[in-house]
Order: C-alpha cells, then structure tokens, then sequence
C-alpha cells in the first residue's frame, strides 16, 4: 500500500509523533493506471527482457523490513560535498527547466540546483518526516518499493526520474526500472548516482560483494534489462588521491583517497539513460 502526501511548509514539530496526519494528494497526480498504458500494452518497449540478478544477489544481512529501519528520521546527507556538488551540476546540465521530475528514494535533501525552477517535483521514500522537510517537493509518497515495485503514477508523466544513492538497496531492480520507464515520458532521463557508502546490512548481497567497477556494470544491466532504454551513459569522478595535504600524499593516504576513505573525497558515479531516444536541443 502507498502512503500519498503534499508536502507542508514549512516543517512542524508536531508531525514527527503522526507523521499520517497529512492531507491526501490529489488525485488528478497519483492514478493507477491510464489509457496510454493499455494502448502501449502490445508494445515490447518498457517490458523486461531478462533478469540480472541471481535470488541470492537480491538477499540482505537484515531482513527485516525496510520500513522498520527507516521508521526514525536521518537529517544528515550521506555523501560529502564534491559528490553533492557534481551531482548538483549534472542535474544542472541534464534537467531541463520547468520539467516535472519524480525523486525516487529521496530524503530531505534533492541536490536540485536552487537556481532552476522546475513545473513539479514529486520525491518518494520511506520516511515521511525527511520527505516533509525536503523544500523541493511539491508533493511526496511512502512506499517500500521492495515490497511492491508498482508506482502509483501515471504513464509518461515525468520528464526526469532521479535515484540518488540508494539503487543498492534494491531488490527487485528490473522491476523498478521498468516502472520508471512506464512513468517517463519519450525522451525523458533516468539519473542513477552512487558512491562507495552505503548502509551495509541494507544492501544487496550483488552490491555488497562488488567493486566499483561492478557496481557501475550493475546499474547498466538494470538499464539493459528493460526493452526501449537507450545506451547507458556513465560518469564518473573519482577522488584526486595526489592532492591534498601530507596524509593524502602518503602511501596509505593514496590507498585510502583511492577507496574514497579520506574526508572530501567521495567517488561520484553515475549511469543514466533516456526513454525511446536521447534528445537533442538548440543552444543558443
């Protein structure tokens, strides 16, 4: 079952102890399904092709449910400042403005660029209380997509779908992927960024037993797994394990820049791909 909210401004105290408290979203933006949907039905573009994972890729060390892990709010980020401000400026350079994006498994924070205005942002996660602080939100949902993988959205009704380091805690990834094909429209991107931190216990075991190098191979085969996405398209920027103070410029400081340990120095990743076809736009 989805839990629907629009979020509120500004955050109150009070909805920490019943975060449920808020309003429906309107129905005109959270539909089932649509007559697009059924006329696509024939069409092979957006069904899966092939399962990447093995069952024992898709287990984590703790199963209880996602829900249950998530119950407490978390107002911190999770990555550190370079990863945030690349990804801000790929944002930057890959959303067009006034578009209408879903943020999938967001948090309090979408690393938006503030100075771009966009028609709607619609987040999802499993805490209400952080995706009521979110400020770029117009609207929000509560759904554990491990449990069930359907997006309670219309077809072709966004232009962008973001998923910001959390793609590792997916269990049924070609599954998701294809409701985020359903839910894009033509042309629309599916930004997928991560870096080598995670919740481990959280994690899939095919993520956890990876390298970085694996991992960005993962994320392309979850593309690759759902008939009509383009060619993946991946970026990456890893940390500059020369640079920096004495530490980093030690044998071990190299090591540990290189996998990201020392402060600052985040590896960015990231893989996206486009519905049907990439577009091309006139600069000016």
């Amino acid at each position: 079952m989805v839990t629907i909210h629009p979020n509120l401004k500004p955050w109150h105290p009070s909805m920490r102890s019943n975060p449920q408290s808020l309003s429906p979203l309107p129905s005109r933006i959270s539909c089932t399904a649509s007559s697009s949907e059924s006329n696509q039905s024939t069409s092979a573009a957006g069904k899966i092709k092939r399962l990447v994972l093995p069952q024992q890729g898709r287990t984590k060390l703790n199963t209880y449910p996602d829900r249950d892990f998530y119950e407490y709010p978390r107002f911190v980020t999770h990555v550190d400042d370079g990863f945030i401000s690349t990804l801000t400026n790929l944002y930057r350079e890959k959303l067009t403005p006034n578009s209408e994006i879903l943020d999938l498994m967001s948090s309090w924070v979408s690393h938006l660029p503030k100075e771009v205005k966009y028609n709607k942002v619609v987040g999802h996660g499993l805490n209400a209380q952080e995706l009521a602080k979110n400020p770029r939100l117009d609207y929000f949902f509560v759904k554990d997509l491990n449990q069930d993988q359907k997006l309670e959205l219309e077809s072709s009704s966004f232009d962008a779908v973001l998923c910001t380091v959390s793609v590792q805690y997916l269990q049924q990834p070609e599954k998701v992927f294809a409701e985020v094909f359903r839910v894009l429209r033509p042309g629309g991107v599916f930004i997928v960024s991560f870096s080598n931190r995670l919740f481990y216990e959280k994690a899939i075991t095919a993520w956890r037993d990876g390298s970085a190098y694996s991992r960005i191979q993962l994320v392309v085969q979850y593309f690759q797994s759902v008939e009509g996405f383009t060619k993946a398209e991946i970026v990456k920027k890893l940390p500059d394990a020369g640079g920096g103070g004495a530490e980093s410029k030690s044998p071990l400081g190299w090591f540990m820049g290189l996998l990201g340990l020392l402060s600052g120095s985040d590896p960015f990743y990231a893989v996206l791909a486009y519905k049907n076809f990439k577009p091309v736009y006139e600069t000016k």
